[in-house]
């Protein structure tokens, strides 16, 4: 093939990447030159979407990791038109659509949010998954690729390790990667940080690997070729590129190979911007400019690929016709609908540690939901998704018809993963393993927040009552980290994440019930590791009856008559507590006391402010147990209310010796109120 307008695009990426950096006067060019190469081969010739419509959900996807490289990606979809002139002017500007680190926006293209490094391309491992899924339960004609673009930094993240085990575990042969290696980073050259063999490293994981001239279009054409032609195996290209390609200094001089241009604008890096951008074929005093005949070559490409999406679609319509069942179902679950589903039809054993419930919940979605994937991080018999997986089988290497996946010990990978199957669409997902390690997944729950994505995040052995485990494995601070992610808004406004920890086996099924039906944002289950005595049932009603004033994030549990002395609030294990000692409350000091269960604070200060006072009246003392830090309640107590809670690490003990040694009894429930009244008073 004659490259000269092959070359020709490539330099006008380089132009359109370093411009948008220069005039900003922030970014990352370097990069973004080196990689053009690959990318603009990847759009024209190998990416199989429709530039008219680009949320087709039967597309190849292409998942960004260096999130830095956004000027890259940015200048390619300015070719396919997906952004115009005036958006990569405001590169990194208020209200462009153009921000320093890609957010995901399928229409216009970019498939993931990306920046912290090592997660954009464990989204497109979660994607391909999810690809695998569908094509299992509906045939082969919907097969498509994932492409991931990875750097040096994204190989070097840790969670690069586990995404390559799972990858090649599985066989995931829909799966591409380009890893741009041009040693450069950007405070060193590879070679100070690292000496590891990444071919052989991926080979050991049971992937292709093919090592190419990654400026060399002919180079990059032919890996792609043979990468599609791979069977079994996930691939990586490794392409040596050239960090800054293109670039000059004043004097005329190459600039190229610099960490300085992995970081900077070149004119600020000590490159010469209008040199570089004339040695690229472009005019230093118009450098927004697309050359004419890659205007010209971008047309055509553009109605070759909305041509072969259209036949596509003419094939799909034709499958529907003749499987008009199976295809209501996928309709269904491309929509992204929440599953109709009779949760008072699921029958909990009482008394049961909400992990146990949990595990009942799931084993009905097993039977019920069948869009959902489950995964847990070699946890699947202690945080109870085993409840899930006994209804179904994990995934294998050539077999995705179960719906589980043994992530192995690898939590943020996991979630991750999870966020990659989410963004692809038509499966519901879910990730579980122990509260304590929810501090390896922060990255991906924030992304995922960030995102809006609707996955579903499980974490067990919730409190210090772990017991014998010992600190290391027991959540102390946890929850009030996650409850600030029910405070802090998304960019549509509503609380980023929704958190939700029940109080006995019937608010498990009424947090279920609020995580399915949440489809805008993640969720998290905080569940017990132990049993758990159930809220009473009310009179004339039923337990689940009772547990869906959740739905509203907080509730009156147990009340009394007239105006309560005093309010208990707690969320999970602890409301059990409040309950034994508003007893003796009541017995000895004649105390009229209300318990409310709050699940979600952030779910409860969205209600109207007349339910919030109905349910927790400031003029009214307020008393909260928690087995987190004292401030994770602080803002349901107010100002004058008091918080018990723990202000230390665990022990290693049984866990009710925990509970007498630490105070988390009826007697000490008692003895804080008493003595908090008291004080009240004064």
């Amino acid at each position: 093939m004659n490259n000269t307008i092959v070359n020709k695009a490539a330099d006008n990426i380089r132009i359109l990447s370093a411009s948008m950096v220069e005039k900003a006067k922030s970014g990352h060019p370097g990069g973004a030159m080196g990689g053009a190469d690959f990318i603009n081969i990847l759009y024209t010739e190998f990416l199989n979407y429709d530039p008219s419509d680009m949320a087709w959900p039967f597309r190849d996807r292409f998942f960004l990791d260096p999130g830095h490289m956004s000027p890259m990606l940015y200048s390619q979809l300015t070719l396919t038109g997906n952004f115009s002139i005036e958006d990569i002017k405001g590169f990194r500007q208020w209200g462009s659509p153009t921000p320093g680190h890609p957010e995901v926006d399928a229409k216009r293209g970019i498939e993931n949010t990306s920046g912290p490094l090592g997660q954009g391309h464990v989204m497109g491992i979660g994607a391909a998954i999810a690809a695998k899924f569908l094509a299992a339960r509906f045939g082969h004609w919907m097969d498509h690729k994932i492409y991931s673009f990875i750097s040096d930094g994204g190989v070097q993240e840790e969670i690069s390790q586990a995404a390559g085990r799972i990858a090649g575990t599985l066989g995931l042969d829909n799966f591409i990667m380009f890893y741009d290696s041009n040693d450069i980073q950007l405070s060193t050259e590879t070679w100070e940080v690292t000496v590891e063999n990444t071919e052989m490293k991926y080979k050991a994981w049971g992937w292709e690997v093919f090592t190419i001239e990654g400026n060399n279009p002919d180079a990059i054409r032919e890996a792609l070729t043979k990468a599609n032609a791979v069977t079994g195996k996930p691939v990586i290209i490794i392409g040596k590129t050239i960090m800054g390609k293109g670039a000059l200094d004043a004097s005329g001089n190459s600039f190229e190979r610099k960490c300085a241009t992995h970081g900077m604008p070149l004119g600020e890096a000590g490159a010469s911007f209008e040199k570089s951008i004339a040695n690229l074929g472009g005019n230093p005093e118009d450098p927004f400019q697309i050359f004419p005949e890659v205007s010209e070559y971008y047309a055509k490409i553009r109605e070759k690929k909305i041509k072969a999406a259209a036949e596509k679609k003419k094939a799909y319509a034709e499958w529907v016709k003749a499987n008009p069942g199976l295809a209501a179902k996928l309709e269904t679950f491309l929509s992204g609908k929440t599953p109709v589903i009779d949760y008072s039809k699921i029958e909990q054993k009482p008394g049961q540690a909400t992990r146990a419930a949990s595990a009942t919940v799931l084993g009905f979605f097993a039977k019920n939901v069948e869009n959902m994937i489950v995964t847990s991080a070699d946890l699947s018999n202690s945080d109870k998704t085993d409840g899930f997986l006994k209804n179904t089988k994990a995934f294998r290497k050539g077999d995705f018809s179960g719906a589980f996946l043994q992530a192995g010990v690898s939590e943020l990978t996991m979630a991750a993963i999870a966020n990659g199957i989410a963004l692809h669409g038509g499966v519901i997902v879910a990730a579980a393993t122990f509260f304590v390690f929810s501090d390896y997944m922060k990255p991906a729950l924030r992304l995922s927040a960030l995102m809006q994505l609707p996955v579903k995040f499980i974490w067990t052995h919730d409190a210090f009552r772990v017991g014998e485990d010992g600190p290391t494995h027991q959540p102390v601070e946890q929850e009030a980290q996650l409850r600030l992610m029910e405070q802090l808004k998304n960019h549509h406004g509503q609380n980023s994440t929704l958190v939700l920890r029940p109080a006995d086996v019937n608010e498990t099924t009424v947090a279920w019930k609020m995580a399915m039906e949440n489809t805008d944002t993640p969720s998290a289950l905080i569940l017990s590791r132990q049993n758990i005595v159930d809220i009473p049932v009310k009179d004339g009603s039923t337990r689940y009856q009772d547990a869906l004033e959740a739905e509203k994030g907080a509730y009156i549990a147990k009340d009394c008559k007239g105006t309560p002395d005093v309010i208990l609030v707690a969320n999970g294990s602890e409301v059990a507590t409040l309950l034994a000692g508003a007893e003796k409350l009541t017995a000895e000091k004649g105390l009229k006391v209300r318990i409310v269960s709050a699940i979600s604070e952030g779910l409860f200060r969205n209600q109207p402010a007349e339910y919030q006072k109905s349910i927790l009246d400031p003029t009214i003392p307020t008393f909260g147990l928690t087995a987190g830090l004292p401030v994770t309640l602080k803002g349901l107590v107010g100002p004058f209310g008091k918080v018990f809670g723990m202000e230390s690490f665990g022990f290693s003990a049984p866990f009710k010796v925990l509970d007498e040694k630490l105070g988390f009894s009826a007697d000490n429930v008692f003895n804080q109120v008493v003595s908090y009244l008291a004080d009240f008073k004064k």
